[in-house]
Formats: C-alpha cells, structure tokens, sequence
C-alpha cells in the first residue's frame, strides 16, 4: 500500500506508480517533489497525514479491486 523511508532533508513516501499518477496534481500544487513511484515530504514540515490517509486508502481500494 505504500512505504516510508526517512532521509536528512525528506520523508520518502512510496506508493507506486499509481498512487503518484491519481494525486499528482495535489503534490504539483503543495509543491511537494514527486517522480513515478514516489513522493518527498520536506524533512522540516509535518507530514500531510490526511493526503497520505487517501493515498493509501486509494491503493487498498485498488489492491481489493484486483483480489476480486
């Protein structure tokens, strides 16, 4: 569904390829770094808990639909 990993400058938030394509326009408008598989959260700014809540309920909803 996604995963994290923490660097000096950001938090890396890794929710493939499809998470980055369905909320790319959010992360252009926060200005947030982003390429095809991840997004980069400033190290010195909280962490959107909201945007990562849809994101990964975005995923756990593909992830069910692909069960089916």
């Amino acid at each position: 569904m996604g995963y994290f990993a923490g660097y000096k400058k950001h938090v890396g938030f890794y929710p493939g390829p499809e998470g980055i394509c369905a909320f790319e326009k959010e992360f252009k408008q926060k200005q947030y770094k982003f390429s095809k598989g991840t997004v980069q959260f400033p190290a010195d700014q909280d962490i959107p808990v909201e945007l990562v809540r849809r994101i990964v309920q975005f995923r756990a909803n593909e992830i069910d639909q692909k069960k089916s």
